[in-house]
């Protein structure tokens, strides 16, 4: 189903129901398509992993406990 953004202000709720019942829907913007609703719980794959480090810490052994690392470095230094 296609719905521009005007008819999506209009009557959110209804639309959200219907998206709600399996119902793939495609926000359009001055007719060009720019966003899909689709029903919560639709994707199975997690977009995000919760407990890997990403970026440039990934590779770093002195990370495998991030909490550990993380306290460390805000003890401070003794002189």
């Amino acid at each position: 189903m296609e719905i521009s953004a005007k008819e999506l202000r209009g009557s959110p709720a209804k639309i959200i129901e219907k998206a709600a019942r399996g119902i793939e829907i495609i926000i359009t913007l001055r007719g060009r398509k720019m966003a899909k609703l689709i029903p919560y719980g639709a994707d199975s794959k997690p977009d995000i992993i919760e407990d890997e480090i990403f970026g440039l810490w990934k590779d770093q052994k002195h990370t495998d406990s991030v909490d550990d690392y993380v306290r460390s470095i805000r003890k401070g230094r003794k002189f």
